[in-house]
């Protein structure tokens, strides 16, 4: 029987997903309120849409790779919260389900507070890859090696800091003039 997770860890890991946490609602629901680097138009993310078929990209698009990258990226994007959170709850038993409910209820209030305040594009896909993701960190977290626990926080706690400073530097970092929006060169709706 291993040893269990020390408070100590468990304390940095709620730490860091508090921290990660806000990375990924300012990432969801806040762009219309600031940029990076010009990557997107704040005003371009005040919209309002709701998908509520499975893979609906791949019938709106005219590549293959833009919808993967958007079902991926969301996956990618849970992962480390799915970790974060295993850590912290690993000590309950069924720590994984937890997990994997927290993750869903987690996207579905994301997915639902885009489409009430229009903040941006609800979809089911992303709903199914977001508890995917939270699983697949989950599962990492469980079959992994407890050392890496720290190796996990502070790359959330890294993320986060990152975040802040380009977010805190704008649109200092690029030129307006170059943004091109995702929607428009994937073949999508606005």
């Amino acid at each position: 029987m291993t040893e269990p997770t020390s408070t100590r860890v468990r304390a940095w890991a709620a730490v860091a997903l508090v921290a990660y946490g806000a990375v990924v609602a300012a990432l969801t629901m806040l762009k219309a309120f600031f940029v990076i680097g010009m990557l997107w138009r704040p005003e371009a993310q005040r919209n309002r849409s709701m998908e509520w078929e499975p893979f609906a990209l791949y019938r709106n698009s005219t590549t293959w790779f833009g919808p993967l990258f958007d079902y991926l990226g969301n996956m990618a994007f849970f992962i480390p919260l799915g970790v974060l959170l295993f850590i912290v709850l690993e000590h309950h038993r069924r720590a994984t389900a937890h997990v994997v409910v927290v993750g869903a209820l987690t996207s579905a209030t994301v997915e639902t507070l885009q489409y009430v305040f229009a903040l941006g594009h609800s979809d089911v896909s992303d709903l199914m890859f977001n508890v995917l993701g939270a699983l697949v960190g989950a599962t990492v977290a469980r079959l992994g090696v407890r050392r890496l626990y720290p190796v996990w926080i502070g790359l959330a706690l890294t993320a986060a800091l990152v975040f802040a400073v380009l977010v805190i530097l704008g649109p200092r970092l690029g030129d307006p003039d170059r943004v091109v929006e995702t929607s428009m060169a994937m073949g999508l709706p606005g």
